[in-house]
């Protein structure tokens, strides 16, 4: 890094909140095949050593699994590193390694050009998939060094805190990245809804993603603000004082505030946590959570080739009621398509899949899945004493809300609602209102189709930031509809999770916040800060903004 960078601010996605300042080490890089091949005199058994190699690499994802299961970043970090075991043990990769090794490939290229294939296929299919492209990388890369005989890529073990920074990280590395050693990630690729992003802030680590940082040198100091998506290169002496004070301040205050989310003048917001199995939520209760406000039954049903059972449904969610006796557990129905496909749930060759058959629409097509689901819901909600509601994703009409409403309490589910993702539900909030007994907003997809932005793209950050006056003014537009129906509005999407715009969601008159866990500390003593009319004030001060620099900027004018 040359000195003439220093002070420099790089701009990235916000991935995981929070502020840090240390020194940079980089992620060990992939291993690099020699310029010669070997010659193979035995194929076969070149092809039985290559599938030994991916079979100790799924060994170990499958041993890191088991491993964090019952840590910090549990289910949700055991269900990726489970899926990327099962990339290891794939048969068509397995078949392909095979036959190219039999044709006379040392095992460690027949890897490498295997694996090329499959990720030019995820490549291609764009979305979820698309996604674990980095998954994939760092399966293959495993197995390379393992049949090379070099170290394995990954994180570096320092004897002092740093901040990691990497092209990308795999699901592997940020499971187990340590917070007390690893003050901050920084990754030059993925979204905001990637993998290591949703990992980190399971941990609570501050990260920015899809940041200009692919020559920041080994040991340069840097400042990274996770809020704001930022990275300081070689900050001067006051700002660093100033990132450890207001680090120092922000994590003694969120340990210092308990009890209801309520605003200065005693007005009350439940604060709720985002999560995706019982593990999940018994963490989020610890950190203060008041109950759950999105429950994601999607990772039931991600990376399988048939639907689980309602059998299956039904123990996955009564171990989700069972921890959370009398208190509040929202359950999101299945949320497949677009980014996030099943092969016993997608349409082949849908032009526009994030315009297509996804969220709600995916019952429509395949009717049983959300009848199983329901049933399943229904059953788990009889066996303890959560108070459980249910809503279904990407309602756009109020005749499709009025469908959900009548099927789930066909089932006998008291507390229905639909998720607000799409301008079309904001706009006629109120129609959707009359049809069910409460609405919650997803900012990240209700972003993405304001803004026709695609969420995974990091190249559409300014787009994509949910303080987007006009993203703000569609949430007040449901909110208000919400308050002349007296029925409740939440906020569940990443929005949720940002203090200073949870104040900014209040004043705009939404009724709950739900977040990542590791949010809502910071989350209750803000809240706590600021009266009722204040927060009314700040809502007023962002919507006038003409963007989202300015209606930040405008806010903490109001703060002082």
């Amino acid at each position: 890094m040359s000195g003439d960078r220093a002070g420099a601010v790089l701009q990235g996605v916000a991935a995981s909140p929070g502020l840090a300042v240390g020194p940079v080490a980089r992620l060990g890089t992939p291993p690099v095949l020699p310029a010669a091949e070997p010659a193979v005199s035995d194929g076969a058994a070149e092809g039985e050593r290559a599938l030994a190699a991916l079979g100790r690499v799924a060994d170990e994802f499958e041993a890191r699994s088991a491993a964090v299961a019952g840590t910090a970043i549990g289910r949700e970090a055991s269900d990726v590193l489970a899926a990327t075991a099962l990339m290891a043990r794939d048969p068509a990769i397995a078949d392909s390694v095979t036959a190219l090794t039999g044709a006379g490939r040392a095992a460690a290229w027949a890897v490498t050009e295997a694996f090329g294939e499959y990720r030019a296929l995820l490549l291609d299919a764009g979305g979820y998939l698309a996604e674990r492209v980095s998954d994939l990388d760092d399966v293959r890369a495993r197995a390379v060094a393992l049949l090379l005989g070099v170290p394995m890529p990954g994180v570096p073990r320092l004897p002092h805190p740093y901040v990691l920074v990497a092209e990308d990280l795999a699901p592997a590395d940020t499971a187990t990245l340590d917070p007390e050693r690893v003050l901050a990630f920084v990754t030059t690729r993925g979204g905001p809804t990637s993998h290591s992003a949703i990992l980190a802030k399971s941990l609570g680590i501050p990260a920015v993603v899809g940041c200009p940082a692919a020559d920041l040198a080994e040991g340069v100091e840097v400042a990274v603000d996770g809020s704001a998506g930022t990275v300081t290169v070689a900050p001067d002496a006051a700002l660093v004082a100033q990132v450890r004070e207001r680090s120092a301040a922000r994590a003694a205050r969120a340990a210092a505030a308990s009890g209801p989310g309520r605003t200065a003048d005693g007005h009350r917001v439940p604060l709720l946590a985002n999560a995706g199995a019982a593990p999940d939520v018994l963490r989020a209760l610890d950190q203060g959570a008041e109950g759950v406000g999105l429950l994601r039954t999607e990772f039931l049903f991600l990376d399988r080739r048939t639907a689980p059972t309602r059998a299956e449904q039904e123990d996955a969610y009564a171990a989700v009621c069972a921890a959370l006796p009398g208190k509040r557990l929202v359950i999101r129905t299945l949320d497949a398509g677009a980014d996030k496909p099943l092969p016993f749930a997608t349409l082949a060759d849908e032009p526009n899949p994030a315009l297509g058959i996804r969220g709600w629409r995916t019952s429509w097509p395949y009717p049983d899945l959300l009848d199983t689901q329901l049933a399943a819901i229904a059953a788990a909600a009889g066996q303890g004493s959560a108070e459980v509601w249910v809503m279904a994703p990407m309602v756009a009409t109020a005749a499709e809300a009025a469908v959900f409403a009548r099927l789930a309490r066909g089932h006998g589910l008291a507390k229905v609602g639909v998720m607000v993702e799409v301008p079309s539900a904001a706009l006629h909030a109120a129609r959707l209102l009359a049809e069910v007994d409460f609405a919650s907003i997803g900012t990240n997809d209700l972003s993405q189709y304001t803004f026709a932005a695609d969420r995974m793209c990091a190249d559409l950050a300014d787009l994509l930031d949910p303080w987007q006056p006009a993203l703000l003014r569609l949430v007040e537009l449901t909110a208000a509809a919400g308050a002349a129906a007296g029925k409740p509005v939440g906020v569940c999407g990443d929005a949720g999770g940002d203090p200073l715009l949870g104040v900014v969601l209040v004043g705009l008159g939404v009724s709950s916040l739900s977040m990542a866990g590791g949010a809502l500390g910071e989350s209750r003593a803000t809240l706590a800060e600021w009266p009722l009319e204040r927060c009314r004030e700040a809502a007023r001060a962002a919507l006038s903004a003409a963007s989202p620099a300015a209606a930040r900027a405008a806010v903490r004018e109001v703060a002082r």
